[in-house]
């Protein structure tokens, strides 16, 4: 894997980790989750071959400290973030952007607080459970888990937080399997992820879970949005989204390998679909 060029970034509150490798239009690679610019690793180098890519820390995660440890998170504060990294490495020139999950919402925002940066978006599986017709139970779920937090720590709450994300009839408990030994750069992957799970559940889901996208103003630039899901996700709550907006704007929902982290389990196919989606055209698929 080549070494990428490491930047830090002051912004509003925070001190931004960045990564750069290759050369070419502008890629920025957002997020999701607490995984950080590392969790594009497996497909960097891939993409780097024919974009500039850059991908980084989200704000409140170790490499990215807050000013304030105890502050609020707001999407239009990490979106402006990513706004800056585009003033930053592509300054003048319309850069391409691919988010996942919560970064996939701060990757929707960017679009509608920022069109002229930006020349496409692809937004893998974005929560933005506040477009469905059912988004009160959604509501009453993440307040269970900042609940569960509170009163039990935090592996309870993630067990409650993953419970209301899978398919309605998805009840089963899967089988115990023994953990994988992993190579040292993955554990220590692993080690980063599991580090920012309080700031991830205590404050990342319930301010991004609870943002209402302006879906009049992303349905005027869908012709510049790819709407993206998991092959593997049809019926998790993640998946829903992204369906009713790709149906609203009469664009086609594309289909990623793997479930909602396909990223980490389907690597290369992941980065190929990434590729393909940002040479297609959002309204036909091709």
């Amino acid at each position: 894997m080549t070494d990428p060029t490491i930047g830090r970034l002051r912004v509003s509150g925070a001190t931004l980790h960045y990564e750069v490798r290759g050369r070419g239009p502008l890629l920025l690679l957002i997020p999701g989750g607490t995984g950080g610019a590392a969790s594009f690793d497996g497909i960097a180098d891939e993409l780097a071959a024919t974009y500039t890519v850059a991908a980084y820390d989200p704000r409140g995660l170790p490499r990215s400290p807050l000013d304030d440890p105890g502050a609020e998170q707001r999407v239009a504060e990490h979106a402006e973030d990513a706004f800056r990294l585009l003033e930053l490495l592509s300054p003048g020139e319309p850069a391409r952007v691919f988010g996942s999950s919560s970064g996939a919402i701060a990757a929707l925002h960017l679009l509608t607080a920022h069109p002229e940066r930006v020349e496409r978006v692809v937004a893998h599986e974005p929560p933005v459970v506040e477009v469905l017709p059912d988004a009160s139970e959604h509501r009453a779920l993440i307040a269970r888990v900042q609940e569960t937090f509170r009163t039990q720590g935090l592996m309870p709450a993630m067990a409650v937080f993953a419970a209301g994300l899978k398919k309605d009839d998805d009840t089963a408990e899967p089988a115990p399997t023994p953990a994988p030994e992993l190579p040292p750069e993955a554990a220590a992957r692993a080690e980063q992820t599991l580090a920012g799970l309080p700031f991830f559940i205590s404050r990342i889901v319930p301010a991004f879970m609870s943002y209402v996208p302006d879906l009049d103003r992303l349905a005027s630039l869908s012709d510049r949005l790819v709407l993206a899901c998991g092959q593997d996700s049809r019926g998790e709550l993640p998946y829903r989204p992204a369906a009713l907006m790709a149906e609203r704007f009469g664009t086609e929902l594309r289909h990623f390998p793997g479930g909602h982290v396909g990223l980490t389990t389907h690597s290369a196919e992941f980065g190929a679909a990434i590729e393909k989606a940002l040479r297609s055209s959002p309204l036909s698929g091709n």
